[in-house]
């Protein structure tokens, strides 16, 4: 449920508040104007990965009497994902710390020289930060390896399917993010439906083996 809320408070800003923009200057000046707004959604998808990492963890437990060697795999592939993710401290669409900190640097600015510079390197930054994600893959990947065992679990055949379905997706999603545009949305609510749907499973199975 904490992956679901920590999806929707920034959907929901993202909705009502502008989406920031892709351009250096323009994003240290939407920072500056929606400092509070851009924080929270960044906390926001940062945060993701450490409910992510522990719905992975239990995951793969529950799976290690189904395929063992499966389930290793998937669970590896997930914790590291998320373990980069945390790393890297960045989300797209041009989320990153470190603009916070340029954005007050380019608001403090005296000369047109300095915010030019400040500019340039928030524009490295958010090339870095919307680029394709190895962190991302591998997310989708260890959605579809787990998922391609589950059928066999108590987490049942349509769990298993939607989760096939949502890695399958994801990985493209990933792959080919700077040319599928908005169509990444599609992804952007399959991922966490599918965390809300196995973290629900995995209640269930607890309670029964309670």
């Amino acid at each position: 449920m904490l992956y679901v809320v920590l999806v929707l408070v920034p959907v929901v800003l993202v909705f009502a508040a502008p989406v920031p923009p892709t351009d250096g200057r323009e994003l240290l000046l939407y920072i500056a104007a929606h400092k509070g707004v851009y924080l929270t959604e960044l906390i926001c998808f940062v945060g993701l990965s450490v409910p992510a990492l522990v719905v992975f963890a239990a995951v793969t437990a529950a799976l290690k009497d189904v395929n063992k060697s499966i389930a290793l795999i998937g669970g590896l592939f997930g914790i590291a994902s998320e373990t980069i993710a945390l790393a890297l401290g960045s989300s797209p669409q041009s989320l990153h710390g470190g603009l916070v900190v340029l954005s007050s640097s380019f608001s403090a600015a005296t000369t047109e020289a300095q915010r030019t510079s400040l500019a340039s390197a928030a524009d490295a930054l958010i090339a870095a930060t919307n680029a394709v994600s190895w962190a991302g893959i591998l997310t989708a990947a260890a959605i579809l390896i787990l998922s391609a065992v589950m059928g066999r679990s108590d987490f049942g055949r349509m769990v298993a399917a939607f989760g096939v379905v949502t890695g399958a997706v994801g990985i493209a999603s990933e792959a080919f993010r700077p040319v599928v545009g908005a169509a990444y949305l599609v992804y952007g609510l399959l991922l966490p439906a599918w965390f809300a749907l196995v973290g629900w499973k995995l209640l269930v199975i607890r309670r029964k083996a309670a």
